[in-house]
């Protein structure tokens, strides 16, 4: 099987993060490893990973602050 062409996110490497001061049962928790940024669900730490490239999770994060994924 061929390289993700994302390249390998190490899950072994990850140092899961969430934001400060929340300590609900399933929180977003994200890691940087290389130059990949992994999200996944804290209450499923063996479940699925969503992977980002660095662009990618630039164009995440200025979508979350402009409000292109609010619900209202």
């Amino acid at each position: 099987m061929g390289q993700h062409p994302k390249g390998d996110f190490d899950l072994s490497r990850a140092v899961w993060q969430r934001a400060e001061g929340d300590t609900s049962d399933s929180a977003v928790e994200v890691a940087f490893v290389d130059d990949l940024i992994g999200m996944r669900n804290s209450a499923e730490p063996d479940g699925p990973v969503l992977v980002f490239t660095q662009d990618e999770w630039d164009a995440f994060v200025a979508g979350a602050q402009d409000g292109e994924f609010d619900l209202d």
